[in-house]
């Protein structure tokens, strides 16, 4: 069975890439010009070049696949120009599942994210079917990625897509090159640049979980459903808590109230634009997000695919170590 990957070089496509290899997939992925190949580095793949702004390369790269995993995002909570960020997630999504659905694809598996799903009135975790709209998605990549999925559901109702959506929490683990917005906590909580901390959380989940459920999606999930890949609900205290004991470094004590976290997030902002562009460390969008926990149930997952993640515990062992490893954490 021949697989398309895209997002193949990036950390949850690469786990992806790894645990279809294991079941015995032929792979194919869609590597952009330029990209970062770390990732993917002896594996047996096939690398066809292409990117999601180029249909012609989309068709072209999905000839003779039965199943395509679109696991490429554009994920960053900061953008100066967010033009590019929707001709990939929205535009891109919408071009490679026409194109798939022109090949002849038997199978896809979208994956979206926890980002489009809403939030309970009580604070229980969320699950597939807590309403959410356009209007409830704070910053570029969450309404992105909700008009992306949008565009999916779509064409499975009008033109019978064979689409499974999975939607992620917070994966961490090895291989987080860039590091994502998650994995950057990480690699500051672990080198100690993360003094305080607001009152948060979110849903950890290890990234090869992530990519075993994208696999269980794939034999086992119903077209047109949506199924939620998290771990555990996890106050941001807990999760700087445990990275702290990983790392050998003093937990930070001191809760800040977000009247004081916004105003340093704006200067931030501000900071990035006038260096001409570098990812600030705090965002607003990102502050405004943490007002409200990330918290997230797996159960359908468990239940229909047989989904059953590790403690979120090995995750962030798993992810210290590995940014240790690679030099990340410095010393």
């Amino acid at each position: 069975m021949t697989s398309l990957i895209t997002g193949a070089t990036g950390f949850v496509g690469s786990a992806v890439v790894r645990r279809l290899l294991a079941a015995g997939h032929d792979v194919r992925v869609l590597v952009r010009t330029g990209s970062d190949r770390r990732n993917i580095e002896g594996l047996p793949v096939e690398i066809v070049p292409g990117d999601l702004t180029d249909p012609a390369s989309l068709a072209q790269a999905l000839k003779g696949c039965e199943t395509l995993f679109h696991v490429a995002v554009d994920y960053r909570l900061w953008v100066p120009s967010p033009e590019a960020m929707y001709r990939t997630n929205v535009g891109g999504t919408r071009d490679i599942m026409r194109e798939a659905r022109n090949a002849g694809v038997r199978r896809i598996v979208y994956t979206s994210s926890v980002a489009t799903l809403g939030h309970t009135a009580d604070g229980s975790p969320a699950d597939e079917e807590t309403p959410s709209a356009l209007a409830d998605m704070i910053g570029h990549y969450k309404r992105s990625k909700f008009l992306a999925e949008i565009e999916v559901m779509r064409e499975v109702r009008e033109q019978g897509l064979p689409a499974v959506v999975v939607s992620p929490s917070a994966p961490v683990g090895p291989r987080d090159i860039k590091p994502t917005p998650t994995g950057r906590v990480i690699v500051d909580a672990a080198s100690g640049r993360i003094p305080a901390y607001v009152d948060t959380g979110l849903n950890v989940v290890h990234v090869d979980d992530v990519a075993e459920g994208h696999l269980l999606a794939l034999e086992r999930g119903r077209v047109g459903e949506r199924y939620i890949l998290g771990g555990r609900n996890m106050t941001l205290k807990e999760i700087l808590d445990a990275i702290s004991s990983l790392a050998g470094i003093p937990a930070p004590r001191i809760r800040l109230p977000y009247s004081v976290v916004l105003p340093f997030a704006l200067l931030a902002e501000c900071w990035a634009r006038i260096a001409g562009g570098t990812e600030p460390r705090a965002t607003v969008d990102g502050v405004r997000m943490a007002r409200t926990p990330m918290y997230f149930s797996s159960a359908k997952a468990q239940r229909e695919l047989g989904y059953n993640p590790r403690p979120a515990e090995e995750a962030l062992r798993d992810a210290v170590a590995w940014f240790r490893e690679h030099g990340y954490l410095g010393g």
